[in-house]
């Protein structure tokens, strides 16, 4: 045990502090301090995107700030995505030398951080700690099931995965996801909102990964220690928070 902690001191040291901050955050639940602590990781996230994508164009980041300050009094945060991407149409319709390239960006992070905002805005503090923890344990449990009885390689994009991995972490977080959603819908829409929201972190994780192959880089940053960028910390999010945000509109 004491080996163990040695050997991912800095990430475990990392961790703590992070789970620190989100608990903190989420005891004082109030609206302007989350949309504060969610816009600084979004900017954040958005830099490192834009790296990411290899985008070349300067001064994306006014425009990234400017949505995510409409999204703190605009009631629909997650619809400014789609407002931004019929702008950028219809620049390019204009443009023709504008690139889709460095829309990327305002897509990918920007329409999950978009839906979090929003998410806690509908249905309060209690749905991002659903949200938490159903990502959460989809990671340790594929990590500790992959780590154990993993034989398969799950995909290319992510070697180290296993489909033995992937099974468990699934089935993990979504017998886990049970118990924070019942606060909010009943058992059988906990069931299936814990099981997609799981697997759709499963592929947040490969999304980031396939891009960061792409850029040829290890980790999307080097802002937390042990852990690497913000996206490496958020992706499974980004893509979770829209799959449950969905299904709580639909089936709520």
């Amino acid at each position: 045990m004491v080996s163990i902690f040695e050997e991912h001191k800095e990430r475990i040291v990392t961790g703590l502090a992070l789970l620190a901050v989100v608990l903190v955050i989420g005891f004082i639940d109030n609206l302007f301090l989350m949309w504060l602590v969610l816009g600084g990781v979004y900017i954040l996230a958005f830099n490192e995107a834009v790296k990411l994508f290899g985008v070349e164009k300067d001064g994306l980041l006014i425009y990234a700030i400017g949505i995510w300050l409409v999204a703190g009094v605009y009631p629909y945060g997650d619809d400014l995505f789609v407002l931004a991407g019929v702008a950028y149409a219809s620049a390019v319709a204009y443009n023709k030398e504008l690139p889709w390239k460095d829309f990327f960006p305002f897509i990918y992070p920007t329409a999950g951080m978009l839906f979090i905002l929003t998410m806690y805005k509908e249905y309060g503090i209690l749905s991002l700690l659903w949200l938490l923890a159903v990502v959460a344990l989809a990671d340790v449990g594929a990590y500790a099931v992959g780590k154990s009885v993993g034989k398969t390689p799950f995909c290319e994009t992510s070697p180290k995965k296993t489909m033995e991995g992937v099974v468990g972490g699934v089935f993990v977080a979504t017998l886990g996801g049970l118990f924070f959603g019942l606060p909010i819908v009943d058992f059988t829409v906990a069931f299936f909102i814990s099981f997609f929201v799981a697997i759709s972190s499963v592929f947040g994780d490969l999304f980031e990964s396939s891009l960061k192959r792409a850029a040829g880089v290890k980790d999307s940053g080097d802002i937390l220690p042990g852990h690497g960028g913000i996206l490496d910390r958020i992706d499974g999010y980004l893509f979770g928070a829209i799959v449950m945000l969905v299904l709580l509109r639909g089936l709520v």
